[in-house]
């Protein structure tokens, strides 16, 4: 059964994770235009502004198999991405975690390593998981340098994952576990 989610929040330093609300749709259509995040991420669809509300819609309602929340910027109020644990696999305890932060002025700055480590907890003590997991492309190493140094460790790649612009591209799989994450963050 799902029901609305409440508004749950997790604060951080400079960042507050929570729900996308319906007056989000408009950043957050913005932030899905975003061409420099699409590339890293291997986004390859254009959305319109209704799929848009349609989905926000969709990630508003608690579902037992993914907890999605936006990136706001505390100091401002103004969205910065979104951060995701999705596929979360209650008996085997584990989850993929995916993000995006919109606009190179926000890049950079410590805000998605924040959004990771606040979603990573999350997961890890709220939700009970055991491993997190993730794929990035190996044309993104700064987003490898900020996972390893998150804590992530590299398990392996899918040789050309990806064609993008007429190009084959690796994905690196890489995870953390709950014990090395509480050895580097506590507990």
């Amino acid at each position: 059964m799902k029901e609305q989610l409440t508004e749950h929040m997790i604060e951080g330093h400079s960042i507050l994770l929570r729900p996308a609300r319906e007056s989000d749709i408009e950043a957050y259509f913005a932030f899905i235009q975003d061409t420099e995040m699409n590339l890293l991420t291997g986004s390859q669809k254009a959305f319109t502004r209704d799929q848009i509300v349609a989905w926000i819609s969709k990630i508003s309602v608690r579902d037992e198999e993914r907890f999605d929340s936006i990136i706001i910027l505390k100091e401002t109020d103004e969205l910065l991405g979104e951060v995701v644990l999705n596929e979360i696999d209650a008996t085997n305890r584990s989850a993929n975690i995916r993000i995006g932060i919109q606009g190179a002025q926000h890049r950079g700055k410590g805000y998605g390593t924040e959004a990771m480590i606040l979603m990573l907890r999350y997961g890890f003590e709220k939700l009970n998981l055991h491993r997190i997991h993730l794929g990035v492309y190996a044309f993104n190493p700064r987003a490898i340098h900020v996972y390893e140094k998150i804590g992530f460790q590299r398990e392996g790649i899918e040789r050309d994952a990806l064609y993008m612009d007429g190009k084959f591209h690796d994905l690196i799989t890489m995870s953390i576990l709950e014990d090395e994450f509480h050895t580097k963050y506590g507990a």
